[in-house]
């Protein structure tokens, strides 16, 4: 069979690529549905089953670690290879292990043995969802059209995190009578079929189908970091691209106080306003659609964005981070469910802004086959600092139980002093995607020499 033309494969591009696009889209909105619904389920797992604030952030803490070792361990291994097909066999297990878990909450005494093993056995089966998902886009896509797609793929996640939590409750009320074990046994099934769905459905890349690469097909300059990978192994790619780069380390650093912030928010939000300001079991859940759908606009804005001033991510990551503090006065002052949803909603567009150009960014700095394995690097990180850090650091401080966190001589206790963990994050995160920036506009000016 002849290789269809360049101007062929233009005209059929878009056609063959939403196939794998949509695929990655609704296994990113599966996974997160698969995911999030444990937050919504916190106050039910502490009025149901007995479990305590420090219990929930320990489960959170160890699915954190498995995560994040997760990301660059298995995303070293799937470098490479097809990771269309991965991303549907990952969906599946992680299914199979969310149904166990809610076999396990219908039973009288759940051994939270049994929770911390089979939630961070989740952790493990999604732990490279992200990188292989944005893979599977860098490969189809160019520098100049990226950002958009990276990010309206991004906010899958935003819509399967949203809708997580009123789906999660829904499914409990209708048909467990509002049992929690009903938020994770009914979303589970739902991933199964999808997982099963997409496995067969659109092709990894453009050569998959014997096509030309994506820059090939549009006409662009393959980067030499590209060209120069194919001679490589797998490690002296990594070695390279990533170990003896100082920006991808600090772009690493700065994800980590990202995540503090995000998850901070996002994670404890239901139990922030059910503690502290006595909102309903209804209301605790729709935080998360709120913060989920700001975090939506976020992605789809900051991605464009990014593209119309012709890939400068670091900078727009910056400018969105110096906004977050609008939103995070209304969210601490606040004390109507209006208000605090308000402020959850523009925390979460202003959020994904460093979130996903971090992400955008290091893409920039990699070659194609090292996607997968930066990603999870960005992702070790993120989850192993910044995502555990957030769960039991703020656990602590929050918890009335407990007797709050020394920070410098001065004692961290309740919700209202998590704020200061997120003043003092937002202005790191500033500071060093701003050097990032600096760096991508020196980098413009070589390419251009």
């Amino acid at each position: 069979m002849n290789r269809p033309t360049l101007a062929e494969q233009r005209k059929q591009w878009f056609k063959e690529f939403m196939k794998p696009f949509l695929v990655v889209v609704v296994i990113y909105i599966t996974m997160y549905m698969i995911r999030n619904n444990f937050k919504a389920a916190q106050p039910l797992l502490k009025s149901q089953l007995g479990l305590t604030t420090t219990d929930l952030g320990y489960i959170g803490f160890v699915f954190s670690i498995v995560y994040g070792f997760g990301k660059f361990i298995v995303g070293y291994i799937v470098d490479g290879k097809n990771t269309k097909k991965i991303l549907s066999i990952l969906l599946l297990l992680s299914s199979i292990t969310v149904l166990c878990m809610g076999i396990l909450f219908t039973m009288n005494n759940v051994p939270m043995g049994w929770i911390v093993v089979l939630w961070s056995l989740n952790g493990l089966f999604q732990c490279v969802g992200g990188p292989s998902c944005a893979s599977v886009i860098t490969q189809w896509t160019t520098r100049s059209n990226r950002g958009r797609y990276i990010g309206l793929w991004n906010a899958s996640h935003n819509i399967g995190g949203g809708f997580a939590g009123i789906f999660a409750v829904w499914c409990a009320t209708t048909f467990f009578r509002g049992q929690v074990a009903g938020m994770f046994i009914i979303p589970a099934i739902v991933a199964a079929v999808v997982a099963i769905g997409t496995f067969f459905i659109g092709k990894n890349r453009p050569e998959d189908l014997g096509w030309n690469s994506s820059e090939e097909i549009f006409g662009e300059p393959v980067e030499a970091a590209n060209v120069d990978a194919e001679n490589l192994t797998k490690w002296e790619i990594f070695k390279k691209y990533l170990l003896t780069n100082p920006y991808i380390w600090v772009l690493c650093v700065a994800n980590v106080f990202v995540y503090i912030v995000r998850i901070g928010i996002d994670n404890w939000a239901p139990l922030y306003v059910t503690e502290h300001l006595n909102f309903s079991q209804e209301a605790a859940a729709q935080t998360i659609f709120y913060f989920e759908m700001g975090a939506l606009i976020g992605c789809l804005a900051w991605g464009y964005i990014s593209d119309l001033l012709k890939g400068r991510p670091a900078l727009v990551a910056t400018v969105s981070t110096i906004l977050l503090p609008i939103g995070i006065i209304g969210y601490q002052l606040g004390t109507t469910e209006f208000v605090i949803n308000a402020s959850l909603f523009m925390l979460g567009m202003m959020v994904f802004g460093p979130q996903l150009l971090i992400n955008l960014s290091m893409l920039g700095f990699v070659p194609k086959k090292a996607t997968v394995v930066s990603g999870g690097l960005l992702g070790a990180f993120a989850y192993l600092f910044g995502d555990s850090m957030a769960k039991i650091l703020l656990a602590r401080i929050s918890d009335p139980s407990k007797d709050g966190v020394n920070f410098f001589g001065h004692i961290l206790h309740g919700w209202n002093d998590t704020f200061i963990i997120f003043y003092i994050s937002i202005v790191i995160i500033a500071v060093l995607l701003g050097i990032v920036a600096m760096a991508e506009e020196r980098r413009r000016k070589q390419v251009k020499a």
